[in-house]
């Protein structure tokens, strides 16, 4: 509870307590994905029923993000199945006629399409791509053990070509793979901490264990757990925006908001998040009545490459440091 209360209090310094982000992910191509994290159901390596597509034609995708702002989401997300976007020349011109879209109607524009080079990077870029979302998923020393097909330097990797091309990163993990909180919330926390800038947003993932998949079965994280690392990163990324992402459905109303005062400021809302459930607007907003939050509003045409200064010491949270840094977010929106 003093960790929490901490946590919120930093939150406070840096963002409105009541704002909260409205953000819709949308599957724009399922399934077929050749890599073999442990946790996926779109894994082609694993038996869980789900059928593959093809990519999702432009149109049908900026029909999807219409009614996402119609309903009061201010972020709309674009997720592939892929490992990487090597030999995909028309897929990618396709989504950046997507991203182009997106931005048109007002929204902030996310994707998440696996590994990027620097090339395809720019690409996004000069589309107006507002953040890339690219999850470390774990710590490094337990990484080994939820996926082999893809090196945590390769991660790290394409999020050195994100935030180099100019874009927000986007990168967090996912809860409830059999790992410590302890150390392995902590060195996840840590890792992103100490890049050349904070990640503009955190998602933080409670696994939705999947039949077919390694995971299922496996025991769900502990509500003091989530919380410990929701709060955790709020202390030492103080402006990054922290998002309860997939499992949120599985969370009563209390817990959500024990969330939030721990430094949450963020959620996905919709129909669905990928291949899972997600809470609906309609319940969602509801929610937000009852408990006198807003959604959060944001500058979408801006996409600044220096969001935050990254402080190691994290003496950005004494006064003076923290006054400028206000002024600084101030600048930004």
């Amino acid at each position: 509870m003093e960790l929490a209360s901490a946590a919120g209090s930093v939150h406070r310094r840096f963002h409105k307590p009541s704002a909260v982000q409205l953000c819709t992910l949308m599957n724009i191509k399922t399934g077929g994905c050749t890599e073999d994290c442990s946790y996926c159901a779109q894994s082609s390596r694993y038996s869980t029923g789900l059928k593959a597509t093809k990519l999702s034609a432009v149109e049908s995708v900026l029909e999807a993000a219409r009614i996402a702002k119609e309903k009061g989401s201010n972020r709309f997300c674009m997720g592939a199945a892929w490992r990487d976007m090597r030999g995909r020349k028309s897929g990618i011109r396709n989504i950046v006629e997507m991203i182009k879209g997106v931005r048109a109607l007002g929204m902030e524009a996310c994707v998440t399409l696996g590994m990027l080079d620097k090339e395809q990077a720019k690409q996004l870029k000069e589309a107006g791509l507002t953040a890339y979302n690219h999850n470390l998923d774990t710590s490094r020393e337990h990484y080994s053990n939820i996926i082999t097909t893809r090196s945590y330097d390769e991660r790290l990797q394409t999020l050195e070509n994100v935030r180099e091309a100019g874009i927000h990163v986007c990168s967090g993990g996912i809860l409830g793979l059999g790992e410590v909180p302890e150390t392995d919330h902590v060195a996840l926390i840590h890792t992103l901490a100490t890049l050349p800038g904070h990640p503009e947003s955190f998602p933080v993932n409670k696994l939705v264990p999947i039949k077919g998949t390694p995971m299922f079965g496996q025991e769900p994280v502990k509500l003091e757990d989530i919380v410990r690392c929701i709060a955790t990163a709020r202390l030492v990324m103080p402006a990054t925006i922290i998002r309860l992402a997939a499992g949120r459905v599985t969370m009563p109303e209390s817990e959500q908001m024990l969330c939030f005062m721990a430094g949450a400021n963020a959620i996905f809302t919709g129909e669905k998040m990928l291949t899972t459930d997600c809470n609906g607007w309609d319940e969602d907003k509801a929610m937000f009545s009852r408990w006198g939050l807003e959604p959060l509003q944001t500058d979408a045409s801006q996409v600044a490459t220096d969001f935050i200064p990254v402080h190691h010491d994290y003496s950005v949270l004494d006064d003076d440091r923290g006054s400028k840094a206000d002024e600084r977010l101030q600048a930004h929106g």
